[in-house]
């Protein structure tokens, strides 16, 4: 037979239904002493599911916030096994077990620890069961039920944002949309009221209103004028239970803008402007700045500007300041006190951008009147001519008057003027002017040829204050006169051959002339009267400005007459006639059959054929004799004066020595041994230099002799070695030059100096024959030489 065994839950239930009646804002501070127990049969599972209970056996309920000081009771468990005699042992499982929630393992009471709050966690499942103490299995299958917390009414509504920001346009009707606030309960909302929110406006009446449950804003007055008021702040609440006393609240605060709309037109603050500008203010200056009010902002406020009409509508123009909203007046044309001194504007201003909904509020524009006062102000004179164009012939006479400039003063008191020539513009001085009248006259001759324009300005200022000035150009065209004769266009030296025949073309003229011909130049062309009767050449006029030289007989000698002078009378045609006598020069030369010039008497001139062979011999014997010439006499000059080899201490011969101190002189060429520098081989080691008295105590040290085909350079260094470390060497600023040729030449030296292999070659005793002055030279060379000898 199976036994079955009862697994009992105990739990707080009496009165159940009342607890849910009770208001949720109040704590629980105690629990009735009675208990019901739920008995739990194996056998009978319809107990699980009686309809006439509301509760289930397995889920236990508890109030949030408790704030009793003892622990908060939660129900007891109990099974069919437990005797009382302490060998059953309640274990306790789950969300919360052992912590939040403790059971007496003895009697199986549950109860929580702390404080619950439904917003953090509404529900804990937890697992219960009975074990045997003494063999730790459990007497009854573990059991699992549910402890949900009830709500109360312990959290305020809060809205999503602290502060909202909207802006609606000015002038909006009634009921127009704001914005929407929301504001949230953390209570729970599907248990009583305690989560259902109403709001309500707390200031910000009667401009707005807030739908209760929406929370949605709208106007509530209408035409809110932004000039008036443009900032609005609205407060709105949230409370819970459904608005009830004793709800919780919460607030936030609305802050709207109401956004401009083009209502207003601009409107000028007076009716009429005036201003001043004096008449030397020049075109584009501004003369003042107007402005229309416009209470609308950004580009409901912009304004155009405009003259509409008045007597200076073409003087005056006007033109917007963008930054300002101002109208800017300038002038567009010259002002003059003394033509007009007031002017009279009517000046609109009109919105750009127009809201057709307030056209019903009026035109948007308004207009005004200027009036501009001209001032006067002292002017420069005024010529009556920007510029001034004159004609003068060049033949005028000195001081004849070419022309007349003319100033005035433009103010009222019509002061006087006075007349000067800008000298910058006429540095030479040829044109004057009278400081009264303005009167311009010739200083100098004129001569078109050399200057066809003058281009000269005039000042006029006032007598009583000079700065006022102004100037003018005046531009003076000379005009030509018939004062040059006509001219050769270029130099004619012709030619005729000796054997030319009578009316032989052999010259074509033409002419030039500097004047100026209106209908063109027309030349004629004839002989002089003093040739034209004996002339052996005619000369014909070939009416086109240019003439012809022909030969009058047969065959010219030019032994007898080499050259020929023909004068020309050239005339021209203007008024009064010009006339020159050119002449051209015509040689008699020698031509071949065909008429081509082979030479004349007087030079050869340059032709085709080239020079003839005795010309070329000629040539070639000159220059023979002038080399013949020049080489005698050199040779007779170096005869009567040896020059030096050396002009410049970088000219590098043989034999050269170039030095400063008062010795040999520079004609004294035994100072070194030329035959050494060629034969290396023939230095003798105890050889003593001639270019100084020989000193015993120091003796010249010689290096080793130089190998025949050795490099010249190597015999150049040693050498200089030699010189370097010889205490005898001569002063630093003398010139020691080696020339090596090398060895075995057939020709020898080149050199024109003596050349000699021995010292003994050489003998000084003619120096005591050439005087006194040689005495010194002849007693250390003779000593020398007395020395070798001994």
């Amino acid at each position: 037979m199976r036994t079955y065994h009862c697994f009992w839950l105990l739990f707080w239930a009496g009165q159940p239904h009342q607890s849910f009646l009770t208001p949720l804002s109040k704590r629980t501070s105690g629990f009735p002493e009675k208990e019901k127990v739920l008995v739990l049969s194996g056998n009978s599972r319809q107990d699980l599911h009686r309809s006439k209970r509301s509760w289930m056996w397995n889920q236990f309920f508890l109030l949030e916030e408790y704030t009793g000081t003892d622990y908060q009771y939660v129900g007891k468990l109990h099974s069919d096994q437990d005797k009382g005699d302490g060998s059953l042992k309640y274990i306790l499982s789950g969300d919360g077990a052992g912590d939040l929630f403790i059971i007496n393992e003895n009697t199986g009471d549950i109860q929580a620890t702390k404080r619950l709050d439904r917003e953090e966690k509404p529900v804990y499942i937890l697992r219960a069961q009975a074990i045997n103490r003494r063999t730790g299995r459990p007497v009854e299958p573990e059991s699992e039920f549910i402890i949900k917390i009830h709500d109360i009414n312990d959290n305020e509504p809060m809205f999503t944002k602290d502060v909202y920001n909207a802006s609606i346009p000015e002038m909006s009707d009634v009921g127009t949309f704001v914005v929407q606030v929301t504001a949230t309960d953390a209570d729970d909302p599907t248990y009583g009221n305690s989560a259902k929110v109403v709001y309500s406006i707390l200031q910000g009446q009667p401009y707005f209103s807030v739908e209760s449950e929406t929370g949605i804003i709208k106007t509530a007055l209408l035409n809110m004028d932004r000039e008036n008021r443009d900032q609005y702040q609205v407060v709105i609440q949230a409370k819970d239970m459904g608005g009830q006393m004793g709800g919780l609240s919460g607030t936030t605060t609305v802050n709207i803008t109401l956004t401009d709309v083009n209502d207003n037109p601009p409107r000028f603050p007076q009716s009429t402007y005036q201003f001043r500008a004096p008449e030397s203010m020049p075109p584009d200056s501004p003369v003042g700045r107007i402005k229309a009010d416009d209470a609308d902002v950004d580009e409901n406020a912009e304004i155009e500007y405009s003259i509409t009409e008045g007597d200076g509508y073409d003087m005056f123009g006007i033109t917007t300041d963008k930054n300002t909203q101002e109208g800017i007046i300038t002038v567009k044309k010259a002002l003059d006190f003394e033509n007009k001194n007031l002017y009279i504007l009517k000046v609109e201003a009109t919105n750009t951008h127009v809201d057709p909904r307030f056209l019903y509020l009026g035109p948007f524009k308004d207009s005004a009147t200027v009036r501009i006062q001209v001032e006067d102000v002292d002017e420069p004179p005024v010529f009556s001519r920007p510029a001034y164009i004159m004609e003068v012939k060049e033949d005028v006479p000195i001081n004849s008057i070419i022309g007349t400039v003319t100033a005035q003063d433009p103010d009222a008191a019509k002061n006087p003027v006075k007349y000067s020539v800008d000298r910058h513009t006429d540095m030479d001085r040829v044109f004057n002017i009278n400081s009264g009248n303005g009167s311009i006259f010739t200083s100098k001759p004129l001569d078109r040829e050399t200057l066809l324009w003058h281009n000269i300005t005039v000042i006029a200022a006032e007598i009583n204050n000079p700065k006022q000035s102004s100037r003018v150009p005046v531009y003076i065209k000379v005009l030509d006169v018939n004062d040059n004769p006509p001219e050769f266009a270029m130099f004619y030296e012709t030619f005729v051959c000796e054997n030319a025949k009578a009316e032989q073309l052999i010259q074509t003229l033409s002419a030039v002339d500097k004047d100026d011909s209106y209908s063109g130049h027309q030349f004629s062309f004839s002989l002089a009267p003093e040739a034209a009767s004996s002339s052996n050449f005619t000369l014909q006029d070939n009416r086109d400005n240019t003439a012809g030289i022909f030969t009058r007989k047969n065959r010219y000698n030019r032994h007898e007459m080499s050259t020929y002078f023909l004068p020309v009378v050239i005339s021209d045609n203007d008024y009064p006639i010009q006339s020159s006598t050119e002449t051209v020069t015509i040689r008699v030369c020698a031509c071949d059959h065909r008429g081509k010039m082979l030479s004349c008497n007087a030079e050869a001139l340059i032709h085709p054929t080239g020079l003839s062979t005795g010309a070329l011999i000629a040539i070639l014997l000159c220059i023979i004799i002038l080399l013949v010439t020049v080489v005698l006499f050199a040779a007779l000059r170096r005869q009567r004066k040896k020059e030096p080899l050396i002009i410049s201490k970088e000219d590098i011969r043989d034999n050269i020595v170039s030095y400063n101190d008062e010795g040999g002189g520079e004609e004294d060429t035994q100072a070194f041994d030329i035959g050494t520098l060629r034969n290396p081989e023939a230095i003798d080691d105890n050889k003593l230099r001639r270019d100084i008295v020989p000193e015993t105590l120091f003796m010249p040290r010689r290096t080793a002799a130089v190998r025949d085909n050795t490099d010249v350079r190597d015999f150049i260094n040693q050498r200089l070695k030699e010189n370097d470390i010889d205490p005898a060497a001569p002063p630093y600023d003398s010139l020691a030059t080696y020339a090596y040729e090398g060895n075995g030449s057939v020709a020898e030296s080149l050199s024109s100096l003596e050349s000699v292999t021995t010292d003994g070659d050489q003998d000084y005793d003619y120096l005591s024959d050439w005087g006194p002055r040689f005495k010194k030279l002849a007693d250390m060379y003779g000593a020398m030489d007395s020395d070798r000898d001994s």
